[in-house]
């Protein structure tokens, strides 16, 4: 739940700045990006900062140690060349050299620094300071990031839902909604549910058919002509369970039957006869419901991997693409974005992954798909936009989740002989979001008939998009107007002077 708070700027350490220069100790090459900030070995003498810590560089063509940041006076250091002034001299010998970490204890709040004081009262040795860095190094590794990366989704790309509910007081809620309960039930179980069904019945009224005839003496006059037997042919509780069998399925053998000398026999083959069509009302129905549910036809519905940023008409917008791989249509289609994100309020409130809607037409009618050929989803950027302080540098920093929803009635049902709606979902998290670029067309037309090509669903190209946010953009924009209009004042009044 704490991975969707926003991630800290990269340019401050783990409780503080330090607004100083900054040396790395000789030995602490392979540092990732974030070990900047955390491993960056410095002198007893002064507060050492990675202020000038950016991220890494990523062109092929970069000749830095692996993690080194660009720019930063190591990295320039190292290349042979001054930064922003002269190197820095390395520390004296008897100097000692700490992690950044352990000299940032007068930034931690008070609570931590008091569990923390007995630690941090003694001075490391060396060879806990070597151990304790390796194990800094170790963990800020590149395959160790990248597990840190991963977090918890709120829905996955196939569209389940990771949300447990536990600690449920009310159970009976359950079982006044018993058909649903059934049908919501794996298979296994609902066949297992299926089966006991039938069996309890059979065996609970073979029970009654066997006690019945052992209680009137049926079972121990068997052969005798004269004897005037309530169940006819039931010697025992196998031929009992077999007429209870008989008697629900209505299958009728004719060696085994109920006569008309007892009124409870009857009255017991009428009691079978309407909790077994009950049972077979019930069960069969859960059974048609549940085989003929519209859950796999959202396999059929896709969406593109990755979202895209970029300029259209003049505005930014966020871009997605989805997909029909069936040739029968879904009915009345309809598409709805939402956000998931945690944020903390004026009043010092916490609101976990607190849900936004995101417009994609809703206004104007775009949000209804025919979904024939695949389909580029837009969400303009604008000021009702979530999205609309975000920019390509604060996207890094961003922890988000977009889940999205397409809903429709499937074709093959029938809208008016009670058509079924499917629903598909997925998400997309900020590093599935690609920033300045567009989807390729997929689309032909061949030999009279448009021909969709779905191995370029995914296929994205890059193009120019400026790397400030739909704000800045947009301020930008009416500072060139207002500078615009100002000089055109300007003019009229060196033509036309009063």
């Amino acid at each position: 739940m704490l991975a969707y708070l926003p991630r800290p700027p990269t340019d401050t350490s783990r409780y503080g700045t330090f607004p100083q220069k900054v040396w790395i100790a000789p030995g602490l090459w392979g540092i990732p990006a974030r070990g900047c900030r955390r491993v960056l070995a410095v002198g007893v003498g002064g507060g050492f900062s990675p202020t000038g810590c950016f991220p890494p560089h990523r062109s092929p063509t970069c000749r830095l140690p692996p993690g080194l940041c660009r720019g930063s006076p190591a990295a320039q250091h190292l290349r042979g060349r001054p930064s922003w002034g002269p190197p820095p001299p390395p520390p004296e010998p008897g100097a000692r050299l700490y992690p950044l970490h352990t000299l940032s204890v007068a930034n931690i709040p008070n609570s931590a620094r008091g569990k923390s004081s007995a630690r941090s009262s003694t001075i490391p040795t060396p060879e806990g300071l070597q151990s304790r860095r390796c194990k800094l190094l170790e963990e800020d590794s590149p395959m160790v990031q990248s597990g840190k990366r991963q977090r918890q989704r709120y829905v996955t790309k196939v569209g389940k839902c990771q949300v447990n509910l536990g600690n449920i007081q009310d159970k009976k809620r359950f079982l006044s909604d018993i058909f649903t309960t059934i049908v919501d039930l794996k298979y296994r179980w609902f066949l297992f549910v299926f089966m006991m069904c039938y069996i309890v019945t059979w065996v609970v009224f073979g029970t009654i058919y066997f006690f019945d005839a052992w209680v009137r003496g049926d079972v121990g006059h068997q052969g005798d002509p004269e004897w005037r037997a309530c169940i006819e042919n039931v010697d025992g509780f196998i031929s009992a369970l077999l007429l209870s069998v008989e008697s629900q399925r209505t299958i009728g053998y004719g060696t085994r039957m109920v006569t008309a000398n007892c009124a409870e026999g009857v009255i017991l083959l009428m009691a079978q006869s309407i909790v077994g069509s009950m049972i077979d009302a019930m069960m069969v129905g859960c059974m048609f419901v549940k085989i003929s549910r519209p859950k796999k036809r959202a396999q059929t519905l896709i969406f593109s991997k990755n979202c895209v940023i970029s300029r259209r008409d003049e505005k930014l917008c966020l871009m997605f693409r989805v997909g029909d791989l069936r040739d029968s249509h879904m009915v009345d289609a309809k598409i709805r974005a939402k956000l998931i994100k945690s944020r903390q309020t004026a009043e010092g409130e916490f609101i976990p992954l607190e849900q936004s809607e995101l417009n994609l037409g809703y206004d104007t009618g775009e949000d209804r798909l025919f979904l024939v050929e695949p389909q580029i989803i837009c969400h303009v950027i604008d000021r009702h936009s979530p999205f609309w302080d975000m920019s390509a540098e604060s996207l890094r920093r961003e922890q988000f989740e977009i889940i999205i929803i397409l809903e429709g009635i499937v074709e093959a049902t029938g809208k008016w002989a009670g058509g079924m709606t499917c629903q598909a979902r997925t998400s997309y998290t900020e590093d599935e979001i690609l920033w300045g670029y567009r989807f390729e067309p997929c689309m032909s037309l061949e030999k009279g008939a448009f021909h969709v090509d779905y191995s370029r669903f995914e296929m994205t190209f890059e193009v120019q998009t400026p790397a400030a946010s739909a704000k800045e953009l947009q301020e930008l924009k009416e500072l060139e107007q207002q500078e615009h209009s100002t000089l055109s004042l300007y003019w009229d009044h060196l033509l036309h002077p009063c």
